[in-house]
């Protein structure tokens, strides 16, 4: 009978731990930005080579999306730059001809949403990425092939390398414009009609279509940088192109806000939501984790002084806390179910 009562207890015990690491390995896919909870669906996600390691991901921006984003840049575009092999600072070169600006990481809650969004596909923080980078090229406009990881020690020193790219197309280009890696593996077996350009002949090349995702890396696994990586966007011939990048390090980019009592807002609307109460409800955008630096620590410390939290440091803590008792009591019920469910098989296998 023993063996009996250990069987059944062996299987109880599989079927909690699947369900707890379910449990874990679902919140991955599914992560707290702006007020809605963001996920990201695996399915509309294509392996386009690995060598370098590409990934597209069909309509990853809805179109609304990529039309804010649009809107929120078009009027504060300035030339291109790029960075300085030595110095690592931004310097004009005419290897890249298109204008751009940078949005403020959560500049708004559709902003939040499409970081926290791209963080979940590439299982990297969020503090790890640069702010979103907006692109407009505009006809005979490109991006001659370059390498998006650094030569120099300024900007190894901010992050690291830049261990991965999402390339997100804003709108759809006539003709040209495509990305392009001449480096590719793939890239004299797949075959090209007449609507790809000269220049995207010259390597694997990926369309530009509103709403899709380009995902690649820059190193290796063993992050050592990746020569494969080598991408460039093919000039404009006909309508224009928009687009936002988003680079992504191997370690924080952020500030080492998270690490001084000092408290900061990442976002012009923080006031307003502090006085609404999303400090309590929505903790984890406006506060943060030990994992996230929260985006309006400075306007919950100055509505929670009343409770006796004086820094943003405990006010993190407290937050972090009451989320923590929260997953514990839906772990423990799952837990005392299961030990019911275990007791009620103990039972019968005795029997036999």
């Amino acid at each position: 009978m023993e063996y009996q009562y250990f069987l059944g207890f062996f299987l109880l015990l599989l079927i909690n731990f699947t369900l707890v690491s379910a449990e874990i390995n679902g919140s991955v896919l599914k992560m707290r930005g702006g007020t809605s909870s963001v996920q990201f669906d695996p399915t509309s996600v294509t392996q386009l080579s690995w060598r370098p390691r590409a990934f597209i991901y069909k309509g990853f921006l809805s179109s609304e999306e990529s039309d804010h984003l649009i809107f929120r840049a078009k009027d504060k575009l300035e030339k291109s730059m790029v960075a300085d092999d030595v110095s690592g600072q931004s310097i004009e070169s005419e290897v890249r001809t298109s204008s751009g600006m940078f949005l403020e990481k959560a500049l708004d809650e559709v902003v939040a949403d499409i970081e926290a969004r791209i963080a979940a596909w590439t299982f990297l923080p969020v503090e790890n990425g640069e702010a979103l980078q907006i692109l407009h090229y505009q006809h005979g406009q490109k991006y001659e092939p370059h390498f998006d990881y650094f030569y120099d020690k300024v900007n190894l020193e901010r992050g690291g390398h830049r261990i991965a790219t999402v390339l997100m197309y804003l709108s759809d280009v006539e003709s040209g414009g495509e990305t392009v890696f001449p480096n590719s593996e793939g890239k004299l077996t797949r075959p090209k009609d007449d609507s790809w350009s000269h220049c995207a002949k010259t390597g694997y090349a990926v369309k530009p279509r509103k709403g899709d995702a380009l995902l690649f890396f820059n190193l290796h696994p063993d992050t050592t940088t990746d020569p494969k990586s080598l991408h460039g966007s093919c000039p404009v011939i006909k309508g224009e192109k928009w687009s936002a990048t988003k680079w992504i390090h191997v370690q924080s980019f952020d500030n080492m806000e998270s690490q001084t009592e000092d408290c900061v807002d990442k976002n012009g609307n923080c006031l307003f939501w502090a006085k609404a109460g999303e400090c309590e409800k929505n903790p984890a955008y406006m506060v943060g984790s030990e994992e996230f630096s929260g985006y309006c620590r400075k306007s919950c410390k100055f509505y929670q002084a009343s409770s006796g939290i004086k820094s943003c440091r405990s006010i993190r803590s407290h937050y972090q806390r009451t989320i923590g008792y929260n997953e514990i009591i839906i772990l423990s019920m799952a837990c005392i179910g299961n030990l019911a469910i275990l007791w009620y098989v103990s039972c019968y296998l005795a029997k036999l």
